[in-house]
């Protein structure tokens, strides 16, 4: 009997379930649109956003320090020829500049922000990285000889070519000499594009390089390929979770419930005009050139719905 009655509970449960889903499906919908939120304005939004008050700080103190004693593990990483890769939620970047200044006082360290929209890998970085190279091994050369030596630098073509190779040649095989490369976000908006990796995939495989990098977004492993993440990279993967808030990486991006400004509506214009077709978009382009021949005019105020 005791069986009897457990089974027509579970019988009476899964039917009151199952009803009570029907009755929602069935139930009206609500006719509100997203268009129709009473959006804020992103300088209030952020400043409401910076005055909330952090919580648990006792823990995340403990599990900052317990990264901390990590960083002699992390340096013989790195001496290895690996490179270090950090993920988990909440920002990375103080645990990283803590690593740097404290862990790497001997090496030269080159600083990436990988979360601001626009970043020259060319010019200001792999040309820095060839420069400070070039100045710790005329410091190592002159503390040997007596004296700095007065030769002239290897890469003045500036060219990617001569910079890569002279950051790959085996200049002090006796002397530990290399640069690190600390790259916040590296799977950031300046520098998720394909030719971005590739370089700086070139980059991580020189001899004279090391790369300390952080990720956040969950298809961040999607940017390399095999040859890339074992070989030129050479991860070393750390889960170290902060749950910091994004305090830095965050002022690059717009919030979700706040009015874009106009750099926003220019990027997303941007975007959708690059989606249309050829003919579409010379359509929009001679409107656009008559508008700015027009400027007194109020503009189009129609569009035809083939555009």
């Amino acid at each position: 009997m005791e069986d009897h009655d457990i089974n027509e509970e579970e019988f009476e449960f899964s039917r009151n379930y199952f009803l009570a889903k029907e009755s929602g499906k069935l139930g009206k919908k609500s006719a509100r649109k997203l268009s129709e939120i009473d959006l804020v304005d992103e300088q209030d939004l952020r400043a409401e956003v910076s005055n909330i008050e952090p919580k648990h700080e006792k823990e995340i103190d403990l599990l900052i320090n317990g990264y901390k004693s990590l960083y002699n593990e992390w340096v013989f990483e790195l001496r290895y020829g690996l490179g270090l890769l950090l993920y988990g939620f909440g920002s990375k970047k103080t645990l990283i500049e803590d690593f740097a200044s404290t862990a790497l006082t001997e090496y030269s360290v080159i600083v990436v922000n990988g979360y601001l929209q626009l970043i020259n890998l060319k010019q200001q970085v792999a040309m820095a990285m060839a420069e400070v190279l070039w100045d710790q091994l005329k410091l190592q050369s002159g503390s040997a000889s007596g004296g700095l030596p007065k030769c002239q630098q290897p890469f003045n073509s500036r060219s990617m070519d001569d910079l890569i190779a002279f950051l790959d040649a085996p200049h002090a095989p006796e002397n530990e000499c290399f640069v690190c490369l600390v790259i916040h976000n590296i799977d950031g908006p300046g520098l998720r594009d394909s030719d971005s990796q590739h370089l700086l995939a070139k980059i991580a495989a020189c001899s004279n390089v090391r790369v300390v990098a952080s990720i956040d977004h969950v298809n961040a492993p999607l940017l390399w390929d095999k040859k890339m993440v074992h070989v030129q990279y050479n991860w070393c993967w750390h889960h170290v979770p902060t749950f910091a808030p994004y305090k830095v990486e965050g002022v690059f991006h717009p919030l979700i419930l706040a009015h874009g400004g106009a750099s926003q509506s220019v990027k997303t214009a941007t975007i959708v005009l690059q989606s249309l077709t050829p003919n579409a978009q010379s359509v929009f382009k001679v409107l656009a050139e008559h508008q700015l021949a027009h400027h007194d005019e109020e503009g189009t105020v129609f569009f035809p719905s083939w555009c």
